[in-house]
């Protein structure tokens, strides 16, 4: 009754439809898989609309489910399901018209694979934070990249977790600081440098100001060492 409950939901989910907000027209829910959906074009977002993860050029890229026409990521698309309009063929099409159009339940460990440790809210974790600001993670060359937040919580002190901005719900990305050198950086251009650096990996961070490198700079050492409390640091 639970399983059928839940697709009853799901399938209520597809007659109030984000594509509208785009300008796009929806399927009804009993025409998914017997007509060629109209796609939400590629330009009008920016994040899965299924996960909510944002897209980027390289690791995570856009694809269209075949019977809603969504823009989702490859994980969230990664199901396929015969199509009546295209021949019953198997095509690619996201977690929630899989579920529709065949069934089927998703097995819990799949369909939880979304949440876990990047699923802390940007504003929760740094109320309870060792230290959280604005940084920029410079590329390769060291003249562009990504401003964000960056948090180390108190609950997870080893790993430093990234957010496009200060409110955002999930982190976008995080690093497992435990084994990391920590490296100063002269300050060349009044640009306050340092590095994390563990064998050929190596992160670049620009700070706002020098007080603020060095506190990022000492707590990311911190954390590197395996003291996840200010005891253990006071012992060492």
């Amino acid at each position: 009754q639970d399983a059928i409950d839940r697709k009853e939901k799901r399938s209520e989910t597809f007659k109030t439809v984000h594509g509208l907000e785009a300008g796009t027209s929806a399927l009804k829910t009993e025409e998914l898989g017997r007509r060629a959906p109209q796609w939400v074009r590629d330009n009008l977002v920016t994040m899965c609309m299924r996960c909510k993860e944002p897209f980027n050029a390289i690791t995570r890229r856009r694809h269209h489910c075949r019977a809603c026409g969504y823009v989702v990521c490859a994980r969230c698309s990664d199901y396929k399901a015969e199509l009546q309009y295209d021949g019953n063929r198997l095509n690619r099409v996201c977690q929630e018209c899989y579920i529709f159009l065949t069934g089927h339940v998703v097995p819990e460990d799949r369909e939880g694979k979304h949440r876990g440790i990047l699923e802390k809210g940007a504003a929760e974790v740094s109320g309870r934070s060792l230290l959280c600001s604005s940084l920029q993670l410079l590329d390769k060359n060291g003249k562009g990249g990504t401003r964000g937040w960056f948090v180390i919580p108190q609950d997870d002190p080893l790993v430093l977790y990234i957010y496009a901005a200060p409110q955002d719900v999930r982190a976008h990305t995080s690093i497992p600081l435990l084994g990391y050198q920590v490296k100063d950086l002269p300050q060349g251009d009044s640009r306050h440098l340092f590095q994390l650096a563990q064998s050929r990996q190596v992160y670049t961070f620009l700070a706002d100001t020098e007080e603020l490198k060095q506190r990022w700079m000492k707590a990311m050492a911190r954390s590197a060492a395996g003291i996840t409390h200010l005891e253990e640091e006071e012992d060492e």
